[in-house]
């Protein structure tokens, strides 16, 4: 079984600066990419940010030049640096990897989350 560890969250004024890491666990053969998401009460789930296998990433719009995603693949983790931090960034955010299992194909797995909360 594949588990994700999300750490990291917590309490910070607006302007301020949070890390989130997320590492995954378990039999792992391949790793398609992993992400991080957000869902605010009554709104659809979030994409955030996105990085795959080879590298490439991309961003909500609202994140953009703000939030930073990159990985360690010997370590099978990602991190989102979160800089510039806004009230409206409060939310849990939620670990995604997309992993190749042999017989079935890409199955995503999901963290636990962990709470982000920008208030003064």
């Amino acid at each position: 079984q594949v588990q994700l560890v999300e750490s990291g969250g917590g309490l910070v004024q607006p302007g301020g600066s949070l890390r989130l890491s997320c590492a995954a666990s378990g039999i792992i053969f391949s790793i398609n990419s992993m992400a991080w998401y957000r869902q605010a009460p009554g709104k659809e789930r979030e994409l955030v940010a996105r990085i795959t296998s080879g590298g490439s990433t991309n961003y909500a719009e609202s994140v953009k030049g703000r939030f930073t995603i990159s990985r360690d693949n010997a370590k099978n983790t990602v991190y989102l640096q979160m800089n510039s931090l806004k009230p409206e960034d409060t939310d849990v955010y939620h670990c995604n990897a997309r992993i190749w299992e042999p017989g079935v194909g890409v199955a995503d797995y999901w963290g636990q989350g962990t709470q982000v909360t920008v208030s003064s």
